[in-house]
């Protein structure tokens, strides 16, 4: 991908391993992974959502391996948010997807996953403070190397709390068989909040990996998701937590002019972000709290605004 050079090589201490890194274009093209098992694809695919946008060549990258775990956002959860927020700044175009073939639950996965991703020379400065009112709440109950039963109960206890709110709820039931179904068995359910403004808030619960903890109910796990999905809506903001960081990223990355968006409240790792962004690109955010009366809904938002640094793909083919 890269014409850099990166290897790790480990160290005697404790402290962990050394990253010996030389800068080079990221060229792009097509190319296949494996990714390792103890994380899940979404892992991989966060990194590359910032990094395809700039190379020389559109990204074409088949990823295989866990799909949907505990621990990262799943591939089902990326493609319904980073997607439309990665449009909101230019990146768009029928080439832009996230495709599942397979699905691959822990601990042996199995799934696979087509990334593709188009490039562009600059991206676009964006004001993205209101977030609008909820109209509509969609989502996915899959299920692998179960029971298809598993995916219609995590949809009705889902439904039994999400109906009392609001009415325009579709869950679909996606059961995988065969060789599309992975190496291991599990379910779970990703349900996401579109507002009338296109801001869109998602919650996401996996079963715990098979051999590991004690056995999930699906109604228990379609109602915690839904429980998830309020708490996620009570924070607001115009991008979801798992999202923050990518769009303070882009911000940062955008021409030089100036940009807000409204965020619920900062997650740890996005705080971290910031000192990496402060670090790397000497760019400051100007960081401004809205209580709940003044936003009249949910918890305290976070209103982010930033001059971009006027960055520029230069590895990007001219024609």
């Amino acid at each position: 991908m890269a014409s850099g050079l990166i290897w790790f090589a480990p160290l005697t201490s404790s402290v962990g391993t050394t990253l010996y890194y030389q800068p080079g274009l990221l060229y792009g093209g097509s190319l296949e992974h494996d990714c390792s098992p103890s994380r899940s694809i979404g892992y991989y695919l966060e990194s590359l959502l910032c990094l395809a946008p700039f190379m020389k060549h559109p990204l074409k990258i088949v990823l295989r391996g866990v799909t949907n775990d505990q621990v990262d956002p799943s591939v089902d959860v990326l493609k319904v948010t980073a997607l439309p927020l990665l449009k909101k700044f230019g990146v768009d175009g029928e080439s832009l997807e996230i495709k599942i073939n397979r699905r691959g639950m822990p601990p042996k996965g199995g799934g696979e996953i087509l990334f593709a991703c188009p490039v562009r020379r600059v991206l676009q400065p964006i004001h993205f403070t209101d977030p609008g009112k909820i109209k509509r709440i969609r989502g996915t109950a899959y299920s692998v190397r179960v029971s298809p039963q598993m995916a219609n109960r995590m949809v009705e206890s889902a439904r039994s709390i999400l109906n009392k709110f609001l009415p325009d709820i579709y869950i679909y039931t996606d059961h995988m068989k065969g060789v599309s179904s992975g190496k291991s068995p599990g379910f779970g359910m990703c349900l996401t909040a579109e507002t009338i403004n296109g801001t869109i808030l998602s919650a996401e619960l996996a079963s715990n990996p098979q051999g590991q903890g004690a056995a999930v109910l699906p109604e228990e796990l379609g109602q915690n998701c839904a429980k998830l999905l309020l708490e996620e809506v009570y924070r607001g903001g115009c991008v979801d937590s798992t999202n923050q960081s990518l769009a303070l990223l882009l911000m940062t990355l955008g021409q030089r002019d100036v940009s807000k968006v409204l965020l619920g409240p900062l997650s740890p790792y996005t705080i971290e972000f910031l000192r990496h962004l402060r670090s790397f690109f000497q760019i400051m955010f100007k960081i401004e709290t809205k209580t709940p009366e003044e936003e009249h809904m949910g918890g305290e938002k976070v209103l982010m605004t930033c001059v971009g640094t006027g960055f520029s793909n230069l590895s990007k083919t001219i024609r």
